[in-house]
């Protein structure tokens, strides 16, 4: 099994762009929202380490939007709790599709926590930073300084560039990147 890993800023496209290739892709944030709607024990373990901000039965984003704006620290103990879950949830999905020609990992932070392996194949997607902006801000929930405090915790962009075998320059147009993805799938 290839494994294709999809690198990127926040907002530059990397879901569209993983979608693009016709192959099973693990999308991590896909699967932080689940855990957040539906996984009781992420809402217990969050509740003994922040109290503050986890004192109802559901786990709401605002809150951890505040969690994280209030304190430094937050950051890193909600990531700890989260990221374990959600590296049970990628193995089970490499299980599952063990016998795929090829998968495709879009994990905002896949080099950061290594979770990258040596043979993958790693896909910067490049976009304009003034169409990123426009596309962030029309989010529900978009916060500069949220965006802010999830870069700072990112490996800069030059380095995610430097480290991909392939750049797909996305200009959000589903022609142009099912070509660079044609082109892509044939190279490897």
């Amino acid at each position: 099994m290839k494994r294709i890993g999809i690198l990127g800023d926040i907002g530059s496209g990397k879901t569209f762009v993983a979608k693009c290739f016709g192959h099973p892709v693990f999308n991590a944030d896909q699967e932080v929202a689940n855990l957040y709607k539906k996984d009781k024990k992420i809402l217990l373990k969050l509740r003994k380490v922040l109290p503050e901000y986890f004192n109802t039965s559901l786990i709401d984003k605002e809150n951890i939007a505040k969690a994280i704006l209030d304190k430094k620290y937050n950051l890193k103990k909600i990531i700890k709790i989260v990221h374990i879950e959600i590296r049970k949830k990628l193995n089970f999905f490499l299980r599952k599709n063990k016998n795929k020609k090829i998968v495709i990992l879009d994990i905002p932070l896949l080099l950061e926590n290594k979770i990258n392996k040596k043979n993958d194949i790693l896909i910067f997607v490049k976009s304009k930073r003034s169409e990123v902006l426009k596309r962030l801000k029309k989010r529900k929930n978009y916060n500069y300084k949220l965006m802010k405090k999830f870069r700072n915790i990112q490996l800069p962009l030059d380095f995610k560039k430097k480290k991909s075998h392939f750049v797909i320059y996305n200009n959000f147009n589903k022609k142009s990147i099912k070509k660079y993805v044609k082109d892509i799938l044939q190279k490897i």
